[in-house]
C-alpha cells in the first residue's frame, strides 16, 4: 500500500494525524506492507523565523480572538495530543518559518531517513520547544537520525531543494490541496485532517 502525506513541521494536526496513521497501521498489521511518501508544504510561506510574540499570541491576532480564547484552543490540541501520546508544550513553542525543515527533508528522503527525521522534527518543534529553522537545531536532528551533519549543514547553508520542495507544493496546489495533513491512499481514497484511528483503519482495511 502506498501512502502520500502532505503535511507542514508546525502544523499540530499534521503531527496528530501522522500519529494516528501510525496507529492505524498498527492494528491492522501493515506496518511492514506500506510506501510511506511525504511531500513539502507550508501553512506559511511568509512566516518569519523568530517572533518575540508567544504562539498564542500570533494566532489571537491571525484569528482576532482574546488570549484567553487562543490560549482555550492551544490546550485543545494539547489534549487530543494526548490522547495518542503526544506532549505538547505550546508555552515554550518557538513559531518559525519550515523552509528550510522542508529542504532538508529532501536530503534525508534520499538517504531512506524521511520517517525518523519527520518525527524527529515534529517532536523538536511541539515537545522540545526547539527553533526549527535554526541551522544548529536541524544539524543536530540530522545527526540525531544517521544522517551527515556536515552534509546537511552544506544543503542549509546552500539552496539545495528548494526547487523539489517549490514543486512539492506546486503539485499540491494543482490537486487542490489547500490545508493540511492530507493523506491519499493508493492514489485514490483521501483523508483530509487529523481524523479518527478507526477512520483509518477503515480505509486500510479496505485497501489492503
Amino acid at each position: 500500500m502506498k501512502i502520500e502525506i502532505w503535511s507542514d513541521y508546525s502544523c499540530p494536526f499534521c503531527y496528530i494525524g501522522e500519529r494516528k496513521l501510525a496507529l492505524a497501521l498498527e492494528k491492522t498489521g501493515m506496518t511492514e506492507d506500506v510506501e510511506i511518501v511525504f511531500y513539502s508544504f507550508e501553512l506559511d510561506p511568509n512566516a518569519k523565523k523568530s517572533y518575540e510574540e508567544s504562539i498564542n499570541q500570533l494566532l489571537a491576532k491571525k484569528y482576532g480572538m482574546s488570549i484567553e480564547q487562543a490560549i482555550a484552543a492551544n490546550n485543545n490540541i494539547i489534549n487530543v495530543a494526548k490522547e495518542v501520546d503526544l506532549e505538547f508544550n505550546f508555552d515554550k513553542l518557538q513559531p518559525t518559518n519550515t523552509f528550510d525543515a522542508h529542504r532538508l527533508s529532501h536530503y534525508a528522503k534520499e538517504k531512506g531517513k524521511l520517517m525518523a527525521y519527520t518525527e524527529a522534527v515534529m517532536k523538536g518543534y511541539f515537545t522540545d520547544s526547539v527553533n526549527i529553522s535554526d541551522f544548529d537545531v536541524l544539524t543536530t536532528i540530522a545527526g540525531e537520525v544517521g544522517l551527515d551533519k556536515t552534509e546537511a549543514l552544506r544543503i542549509l547553508e546552500s539552496s539545495a531543494f528548494a526547487k523539489e520542495v517549490r514543486q512539492d507544493q506546486s503539485n499540491a496546489h494543482a490537486r487542490q490541496i489547500n490545508g493540511v495533513p492530507y493523506f491519499l491512499f493508493n492514489g485514490k481514497e483521501v483523508i483530509n485532517g487529523a481524523q479518527s484511528v478507526d477512520t483509518f483503519v477503515a480505509v486500510i482495511e479496505e485497501l489492503k
